[in-house]
Parts: C-alpha cells; structure tokens; sequence
C-alpha cells in the first residue's frame, strides 16, 4: 500500500480542538506517518514466535525517545507503563487499562509484491500483526503526550507480546511474567480485511474460538499391499480417522456448540504397494463455547479410539490445549464502541460475526474484562484480501484509525 497521503481521500477525524477526541484526533494526524514507516519496517524485518528481538528493540528505542520506560520480557516482547512516573504520575496501586500488540510473524512466503515486502524468505506478516504492533504503538505515543499534558485520567500499560500464532500462545508467557498485575481493562484490536477501513466490527461475548492441535498417529508392522488381512493397514485407518472422527464429534457434542475438526495434513507411506508402518493426520478443532471445549477432548479421545479399533493398529493421540474463545465483556465493548463514534461518527461501528479462528487474547480475559475490535483494512470498493495469505495487503490509514481507536478508549 501507499502512504496515507497518496491512497483515496484521507478519513475524515475530529477536527483539533479543546474536546479530548479532538487532541487525540489531532495527535494521531501527527504521528500516523512515522507509525506506517514503523509498520513497513516491521513488515520487511518478520520474525517468528519468540524470536522477536528486533522488532522488541524498534518499539523499545521509540518508546525509549518518548520518555518512557520498557520493561523487557524474557526472550522477547515487552511492556511498557505510561503514567506511572512524572508531575502527573499515579500510584502504584491506581489500576492501568493495558493495550495489546502481537508481534510475530508466520512461516510462510510474502507475495504482496510491495516495495516493503518481507525480506526474510519464508517468513512474512500475513496477519496484520505488523499493524498491530503498529497501532498499539502509536496509541501508546498518543497517551504519552496526553500524559505529559496532564490529560491522561488513568495509567496505561502497552503490552508488546510475543508467540501469538503458536499454541497455547505467547499472552501465557507475559501472565507468568507479570504482564497484566495492576491492570483493570484491556483492549486489543485484530486487522479484518472484510471490513472497510475507517469501520470497526465489535461483538459482546465470544468473538472467536476455541482452537486446539490435534495430531493423530497410527502404527503398525507394515506390509505388502497384497497381504491387507496379515498386517494393520495405517493408510486405510487413517481414512476413516479422517472421515469418521469429525462425524463423531458431530453427533457427541452440542451442534449449537459450533464444534469444528478439520484435517490441514496427512502423511503415510512413500510406494504403492507397500503398507507403510506409521501414518499422521493433523488439524485443528475448534469450539465457539467454553463448556463444549472443556468436554470436546474427552469425546475427541474416544472417537479415535473406537473408529481405528478393528484395524489392529496401534493409536497415539496429540492434543494441544490451544486457547479459549475471546469473550469480549459488554462494558468493555462498549467503550470500544462508543471510543469508535467519538473519532469517527456513527457509522464507525459494525456488529461483527463469531469467528472460529483462535486468538490467545482470550487467556487475558480470563484475567481481566475486557474486548477486542476488528480493525478494518479494506479500500473501499477494493478487493477483499484474507489473512494468513501471503498476498495480503491492507489500506494503512486502519493504523490511524486503530491508534485514536485505542487511545480514546484507554482515556474513557
């Protein structure tokens, strides 16, 4: 994408004036050119799951030259307080609303063609995070001037987190480092390339799913393709492990429960006439409702079982914990909202639909209330791109869009 200042006719914000919108507003014209250059640097520079120590070191020396002061987590990531120290600090024991960033990358090829393409080959942005990192950064210098200008009501913590796209994900590392003790609220916003920019989709309740690894694994002696009856045929159990197991489930959980495996890889065997010795199938299951989660291993480790019992194979069943559905609290969600109208009118908000995609955000709201927003990214009238796809682009005024976003609802 271009810069804001060469794409379609700039969004329209909140004109400069005493009101708080209209600082932020003000702010985030000011800032959002350095925060695009921030986020094509992100981009061109990925990094996987907790190796992310350059970018941790780009968001550290920028919240450094703000006056701030980061706090490294271990490997990387980091957060950041603002409103703690200085003429207008706040104590210690005043709660902060926190704001959350995911910074990694994901293992695949950038094919978006963009003079900022990633540089790393087989590593690339592809779902927004380097937005993202962007937006919460951005937002996060917004409040630091609104701190230094005695209009921040509350302390707010950045929260820079590694090792989202892996399970049970990287929000896990900064809980047992910390990260949310002393916070009230968090907010957290997701690139949604089904949204036009400019618009945001919120939901009460669960806004994504429960998601798990499953990796099943049969073994048995092998054999020759012509004697099926003298040995355990991994290849044909492993058809009915992929046929069956979903159907299974299907009828041994609740339907509303919006239960969902689905197979992303199969491997078995290397010649046509020989039965191999061991086969994997792996996916994902997915859950829109805690309880059903809660029970669906149970019932997921049965059906395994009992679908591969007469083949005379022998089972291995691999289930990660992934995360929880990220149930937005209705006040919280609010705030976004009403945040959302403040900036942007009211036609700013959409109400957005449950996705069976997995978020670890969820871990922090079972800490804490709080919601999470999705960000549009698409140009209106323009095509519709989707995440985890390598050609993804996204119209970058969503990072002024997210940052004001962000930034007003910490201060409402």
């Amino acid at each position: 994408m271009t810069a804001p200042e060469e794409q379609v006719a700039p969004l329209d914000r909140a004109a400069p004036g005493e009101s708080l919108p209209g600082r932020i507003a003000a702010l985030v014209r000011e800032l959002e050119a350095e925060l695009v250059a921030v986020r094509r640097d992100v981009h061109a520079h990925p990094e996987l799951a907790r190796t992310e120590v350059r970018t941790t070191r780009v968001l550290a020396e920028r919240l450094r030259a703000a006056g701030l002061v980061p706090r490294l987590l271990e490997g990387s990531g980091l957060v950041c307080d603002i409103g703690r120290t200085g003429a207008h600090g706040f104590g210690a024991a005043v709660p902060a609303v926190a704001l959350r960033a995911d910074i990694d990358a994901l293992p695949l090829d950038d094919a978006c063609g963009l003079p900022f393409a990633s540089t790393v080959p087989g590593v690339a942005h592809a779902c927004g995070h380097d937005v993202h990192t962007a937006v919460v950064l951005g937002a996060g210098l917004v409040l630091a001037r609104l701190h230094d200008d005695g209009l921040l009501p509350r302390p707010v913590r950045l929260i820079f987190q590694p090792a989202e796209e892996v399970m049970p994900g990287g929000s896990l590392d900064v809980l047992d480092q910390g990260g949310l003790d002393g916070v009230e609220r968090i907010f957290a916003v997701h690139a949604e390339p089904k949204i036009d920019v400019g618009q945001v989709g919120t939901r009460i309740g669960p806004i994504t799913s429960a998601s798990d690894a499953i990796t099943v694994t049969l073994t048995s002696p092998g054999g020759h393709t012509s004697r099926p009856h003298l040995t355990g045929d991994v290849v044909y159990a492993l058809g009915q492990v992929i046929t069956q197991v979903p159907a299974v489930l299907g009828r041994r959980l609740d339907p509303r429960s919006g239960v969902n495996l689905t197979w992303g890889a199969v491997h078995a065997g290397v010649a046509h006439n020989a039965i191999p010795g061991t086969g994997t199938v792996a996916g994902t299951l997915r859950c829109l409702d805690v309880r059903a989660w809660e029970r669906a291993g149970e019932v997921l480790d049965e059906a395994v079982q009992q679908v591969v019992a007469p083949y005379d194979v022998e089972v291995d069943l691999e289930h990660v914990r992934g995360v929880p559905p990220v149930d937005n609290d209705e006040a919280c969600t609010a705030t976004l909202e009403a945040a959302a109208r403040d900036l942007h009118g009211p036609d700013a908000v959409l109400l957005t639909e449950q996705s069976l995609g997995g978020e670890d955000f969820a871990w922090y709201l079972t800490k804490v209330p709080g919601a999470m927003a999705r960000l549009g990214t698409r140009t209106p009238g323009g095509r519709t791109f989707d995440i985890h796809q390598g050609d993804l682009e996204v119209d970058e005024r969503a990072i002024g869009v997210g940052m004001g976003l962000l930034a007003r609802a910490a201060t409402l």
